[in-house]
């Protein structure tokens, strides 16, 4: 009966410890963000937002990579080069 008290409490111990480290890498990386790190963020063409790029919906155009902030800006874009070209 101790041996399995004392495995369970092993094991318990254990997955506290992997956990403490897996959330000290998630605040680690978040904290890195926050404390300097510049985020590039780039302007939508047709509402004016900006939009980090993580975020971003991205189109290309002449081999050029154009940032929405969402598939409606970039809708809206695509059907004012249309009108622009006919």
């Amino acid at each position: 009966m101790i041996r399995m008290l004392i495995w369970a409490l092993l094991i318990y111990a254990g997955y506290r410890f992997l956990k403490s480290l897996s959330v000290s890498k998630s605040s680690r990386s978040n904290t890195g963000s926050k404390s300097g790190d510049a985020v590039t963020t780039y302007r939508d063409p047709v509402c004016g937002t900006y939009i980090s790029e993580d975020d971003a919906v991205i189109g290309r155009l002449n081999q050029e990579r154009h940032y929405f902030c969402s598939v409606a800006c970039l809708e809206k874009y695509r059907q004012e080069l249309d009108q622009k070209t006919l």
